[in-house]
């Protein structure tokens, strides 16, 4: 506890983290109940597989309803916050006990909806939304980051200010939305890769709670979760299509990111980046050499894509920047 009698952040988010931990606990005990749900053959990557072959508006309506009750209810704690709450402290406030409060009990309600209903939101969009959700969050992630560790090897992107201005300032609306619809996105289905996606949206929801405390931008903290990607990315991959899969493309992907970009911001010496970039670089050699060197494009598509997504988005919000400057009335001079 500290001097105000607040509880401190710190030790919040450890506590916060093995929260994590039951809760996914729970959702592999109540997913045993799921086992006897028909569902239809899988058709192919673009296919999701969890999901009622005969939806009813009821299991439409439980999974929708569920969901924007949960936006709504974030975004508007997100408004108090940026409203009421405007200065960084090592103590939890009441309004952070609010959020968790809130989010854990729509976990428990998506746990109910799961088990009486099954749908998620997957019955009426597509998988690459849910996908598309998260990527975004990353990207945006590198771009509020770029003053502090840059983009390139510890060199900033020529982007302006205005554009990590809007930004810094908007991003928990955006990332409210990633995570939420992404959690609302699947059935809370107890199966290996569900499991591996709860944890990950648990500690995200759990990073949104903890806004406006210290925890929040504690950097090692921070980079966990970017990094995690690349542990759930991979171990999807290598459960759906075993060793011989595409898991080098998200392992050495997103970890080719980390050592472009992430690893700049945490204080490490010169000596120290050299030596996570040697170990990358030899473990890219060693995985292709068994796998064969044509594949190696792999290993570049996950940052081109998200460097190339980077650009498109800061590129958007900079003309929105100017258009909304140009539609901003001028005021008159006083007589």
């Amino acid at each position: 506890m500290l001097k105000d009698g607040s509880f401190r952040a710190d030790r919040a988010l450890v506590l916060g983290v093995f929260a994590v931990v039951v809760l996914t606990g729970v959702v592999w005990w109540q997913g045993q109940a799921l086992r006897d749900v028909v569902l239809l053959p899988d058709q192919g990557a673009s296919w999701y597989y969890w999901k009622l072959p005969e939806p009813t508006v009821w299991t439409r309506l439980s999974a929708w309803l569920g969901y924007a009750a949960h936006q709504l209810v974030s975004w508007g704690l997100i408004h108090y916050a940026q409203t009421r709450i405007r200065r960084y402290t090592g103590g939890l406030k009441r309004y952070n006990l609010i959020s968790l409060a809130a989010n854990l009990g729509f976990v428990l309600l998506h746990l109910a909806q799961t088990q009486l209903f099954y749908d998620g939101l997957a019955q009426d969009v597509s998988i690459f939304s849910s996908q598309g959700s998260v990527v975004l969050l990353l990207v945006v992630v590198l771009l509020m980051e770029n003053r502090r560790r840059g983009l390139f090897a510890g060199r900033r992107a020529p982007i302006p200010a205005t554009v990590t201005d809007v930004l810094r300032r908007y991003h928990g609306y955006l990332f409210s939305w990633a995570v939420i619809y992404t959690f609302w996105y699947h059935p809370m289905e107890g199966t290996s890769g569900h499991l591996i996606g709860f944890f990950y949206v648990f500690l995200l929801l759990l990073q949104s709670g903890l806004v406006f405390t210290t925890a929040h931008t504690n950097r090692w903290w921070t980079l966990s979760l970017e990094l995690l990607v690349a542990v759930h990315g991979t171990l999807v991959a290598v459960m759906n299509s075993g060793p011989d899969g595409m898991w080098p493309m998200f392992l050495f992907g997103f970890l080719g990111v980390f050592v472009l970009t992430q690893m700049h911001g945490l204080g490490l010496g010169a000596r120290t980046r050299w030596w996570l970039f040697a170990g990358f670089v030899a473990a890219v050699v060693g995985v292709y050499s068994w796998r064969g060197f044509g594949d190696l494009d792999e290993v570049v598509r996950i940052p081109a894509i998200e460097y190339l997504l980077l650009a498109v988005v800061a590129l958007l919000i900079h003309l929105g920047v100017l258009v909304a400057r140009r539609l901003r009335p001028v005021k008159e001079p006083r007589p």
